[in-house]
C-alpha cells in the first residue's frame, strides 16, 4: 500500500481501530524533550535556553548581508531554479539541533517525543499552538503532507535520505507517527526531525514544480517581506510568530529586518561593504582577506575584523573529475592528475599560506583516517578486502605534495609514469592514448576569482601534454550544468557533519549516480562504498560511527576520487561595529543568529 493509499485508509473508522489495537505499543513510552544520536542530552527537560545565546538580547534593527550572483525562485526544496538565500528563516521544523552537541535535538514544532528502543519508531507530539505565518493552524496533516510532497517530487536528496521510512501515520490531529523499515537507521529518528514542516492548505493548490516568486506560507521567525526580484530580498521577523519564547529560540532571531542584497563577485560585494551599504560579511578569499580589509574605516574602528575558531567537520573541498566522463573512469588516470596540482606553491603565492592541506574528506574532525586501520576498524574492512584498493590496508593516504618552489618536475615524471600504466603515452608534447588521440578536458568555473587558482594548475597539466580550458560561467548555467553533470571537471565543497549518516547516500552512493541535482557529482558507483555508507547509517554508537566513517574515509581517498584542496577551521568575518554578541560562542556554528544590534545611544 502507497502513502496515498494508506492516508485513504486512515481517515476510515476501520484504520481508526487498527491503529487503537496494533500500532500503538501495548506499554507507554515515557515521552522526551529531545533526542541524542548518541550519548546522552547536555540540555535537561525544561531548560530555559541554550548556554551560546543571551536569553535578554534586545530585539530590533536592521542587518544587511550580501550574497552573489542571483535568483529567480522562493520554492528551495526543488531542483528547478535558482533559489533566494535564506529561504531557512521562512520555515519550522519538528526539532532543533543545538550548536553545541554533536548531533543533538530538541523540540520546536514538537512539544515532546516517544523514540522506540531500537528506533524503528517515533512519535512526535505536536504543539497545538504551532501556526503557519497566514494564522493557520499546523499540524499532522501538514507533516504527512510535507514528507510525501518532498519524497515524490523535491530534490533528490530528499529521496535517498527517507528512503528507510515505511509509513507516516497521523493518530490524532497532534500526534504524528514515522515508522522505519527497521532500527538500523538509528540516525532517521533525528533526521525527519529537521526537515521544514510545509502547509498542505498552501502548496496543494499550486504546482510544486515549478519555481516562481510568489511568497510563500511558512511557520518560522520571519516573513518574505518585500524582493527586487534577482537584485535583493528583504525579511521581516513576524512580529505574531507562535515560537518565539520557546527554550530553543530564546535569544536568537533579534533583528527585526534582514535584507540580502546580490552583487555579480566577490570583488564588488568587498567594495560595496567598506562603503557601507551593508552590515556583515565572511570572507572566503585569502587574497582579499590579507589585502582588502585596510583603510580608514579599518583603522578608526568603524569596522572590525576577527577569525572565530569552530570544531566543525571541514570536509572535502577539491577538483571533482567526473568519472562518467571515458577519460576520469580510470583510477591511475585520475591519481596522476593529482600530480599537476601545487599546493604548496599556490598556498604561499596566491593564499598567503592561510590554508591548510586536506587529505581526508572529513578533514578537521576525529572521522578522518589519519591513520592506519585499527583492528576494529579492520573487522568493519576486511568483508570488503577484495573490492577496494589494496593500500587502504598498507598506507596512510596523503594528496601529493611539493617543495613550493615551483619546480613539478619530479611530480609530473610520476604522473606520467602513472598515466603510461593507464595507457597513455607522451609523444611531441601531447599526451595520446592506444588510438592517437589528446587527453583534453574543461574546467568549469563560476567565480572569476578561482580562475588564478586553475591556472597554475592548467600549466602543469599542459606541461604532461594535456589540453585544458577553463570555462566561466554566470551562476544560473553553473547551477544547470552541475545538476546535470554536464562538466568534466568543477571545484566542489562535500560538507560534512559531526554526525555523518544518510546524506552519504547522496554524496557517494550508486543510486544517486544517475539522478540529477543530486550530490554525487563524481558518479561514483562503488559496491564497497555502497556497503560502506550502510555502515556509517547502522552504526549503533559514537565509536563505532567514527570508526565506520573513517573506513568509508579510506576506501574513498584511495579510489583518487577528486584532487583534494585545502580548508581553514575558523570563520573569516568582517562587520560594521553595530553589533555585540554573546560572551559563549557555539563550538560547531558562526552563530549570528544570536548577534544583535547594539542599542542607540539616548535610546
Amino acid at each position: 500500500m502507497n502513502l496515498k493509499q494508506f492516508a485513504k485508509h486512515c481517515r476510515t473508522t476501520t484504520a481508526a481501530l487498527l491503529l487503537s489495537s496494533t500500532l500503538i505499543t501495548p506499554m507507554a513510552l515515557a515521552e522526551q524533550h529531545g533526542i541524542a544520536m548518541h550519548g546522552d542530552l547536555k540540555y535537561p527537560a525544561g531548560f530555559n535556553h541554550f548556554d551560546y545565546v543571551n536569553p535578554d538580547a534586545p530585539k530590533g534593527g536592521t542587518v544587511v548581508q550580501s550574497s552573489l550572483g542571483t535568483y529567480d525562485s522562493f520554492n528551495g526544496f526543488i531542483v528547478k531554479g535558482t533559489q533566494a538565500d535564506s529561504l531557512g528563516l521562512l520555515y519550522d521544523s519538528l526539532m532543533l539541533s543545538s550548536q553545541d552537541e554533536a548531533f543533538s535535538m530538541y523540540g520546536l514544532i514538537a512539544r515532546s517525543i516517544e523514540v522506540a528502543d531500537d528506533r524503528s519508531w517515533i512519535t512526535f507530539n505536536l504543539r497545538p499552538e504551532a501556526r503557519f505565518s497566514d494564522g493557520e493552524p499546523l499540524r499532522a496533516d501538514d507533516v504527512i503532507y510535507t514528507f510525501k510532497l518532498l519524497r515524490e517530487e523535491g530534490q533528490p536528496y530528499f529521496q535517498a535520505a527517507y528512503s528507510d521510512i515505511a509509513d507516516i501515520i497521523a493518530i490524532d490531529d497532534l500526534t504524528v507517527r514515522f515508522n522505519f523499515k527497521n532500527g538500523d537507521n538509528k540516525e532517521l529518528a533525528l533526521t525527519v526531525g529537521s526537515i521544514p514542516i510545509l502547509p498542505k492548505h498552501y502548496w496543494e493548490k499550486r504546482d510544486f514544480q515549478k519555481p516562481g516568486l510568489d511568497i510563500p506560507v511558512g511557520s518560522g521567525p520571519y516573513l518574505l517581506d518585500s524582493f527586487d526580484a534577482g537584485r535583493s530580498v528583504t525579511f521581516r521577523r513576524n512580529p505574531d510568530y507562535w515560537a518565539a519564547d520557546l527554550p530553543v529560540n530564546r535569544g536568537r532571531h533579534n533583528f527585526d529586518v534582514m535584507r540580502f542584497d546580490y552583487y555579480k563577485d566577490g570583488t564588488v560585494a568587498l567594495e560595496a561593504f567598506k562603503g557601507g551599504e551593508y552590515d556583515f560579511r565572511q570572507e572566503n578569499s585569502s587574497k582579499r582577506w590579507a589585502t582588502g580589509y585596510n583603510g580608514a574605516v579599518f583603522d578608526d574602528g568603524k569596522i572590525i575584523t576577527a577569525e572565530l575558531h569552530h570544531e566543525n567537520p571541514t570536509g572535502m573541498q577539491a577538483f571533482v573529475l567526473n568519472n562518467r566522463k571515458p577519460y576520469f573512469s580510470d583510477p591511475k588516470v585520475r591519481q596522476a592528475l593529482a600530480y599537476a596540482f601545487d599546493f604548496e606553491w599556490t598556498n604561499k603565492n596566491i593564499f598567503y599560506n592561510a590554508y591548510t592541506r586536506t587529505h581526508s574528506y572529513f578533514s578537521n574532525s576525529e572521522m578522518a583516517a589519519t591513520e592506519l586501520p585499527s583492528d576494529k576498524e579492520l573487522e568493519i574492512l576486511n568483508p570488503i578486502r577484495d573490492k577496494v584498493p589494496a593500500e587502504v590496508f598498507t598506507q596512510v593516504y596523503q594528496a601529493p605534495s611539493t617543495n613550493g618552489d615551483g619546480n613539478t618536475r619530479r611530480q609530473l615524471r610520476q604522473a606520467l609514469r602513472l598515466l603510461k600504466q593507464a595507457g597513455w603515452t607522451l609523444k611531441n608534447s601531447k599526451l595520446l592514448n592506444s588510438e592517437g588521440q589528446q587527453m583534453k578536458f574543461e574546467i568549469l568555473l563560476f567565480s572569476p576569482a578561482f580562475e588564478r587558482v586553475v591556472t597554475r594548475f592548467r600549466q602543469n597539466l599542459e606541461q604532461m601534454g594535456i589540453i585544458t580550458t577553463i570555462r566561466l560561467v554566470d551562476v544560473s548555467q553553473y547551477i544547470n550544468r552541475i545538476r546535470g553533470f554536464d562538466f568534466d571537471i568543477v571545484v566542489f565543497s562535500f560538507d560534512q557533519s559531526l554526525s555523518p549518516g544518510n546524506e552519504q547516500r547522496n554524496f557517494w552512493g550508486s543510486a544517486a549516480a544517475d539522478q540529477n541535482s543530486s550530490r554525487n557529482l563524481i558518479g561514483i558507483k562503488n559496491e564497497a562504498i555502497d556497503y560502506l555508507i550502510e555502515q556509517v547509517i547502522q552504526a549503533p554508537d559514537r565509536e563505532q560511527l567514527v570508526l565506520r566513517t573513517r573506513a568509508l574515509d579510506r576506501v574513498l581517498q584511495w579510489n583518487h576520487y577528486v584532487i583534494p584542496q585545502y580548508h581553514i577551521s575558523s570563520y573569516r568575518v568582517a562587520y560594521w561595529d553595530k553589533f555585540e554578541f554573546p560572551e559563549i560562542r557555539p563550538k560547531y556554528a558562526l552563530g549570528f543568529d544570536t548577534w544583535w544590534q547594539k542599542p542607540v545611544q539616548g535610546q
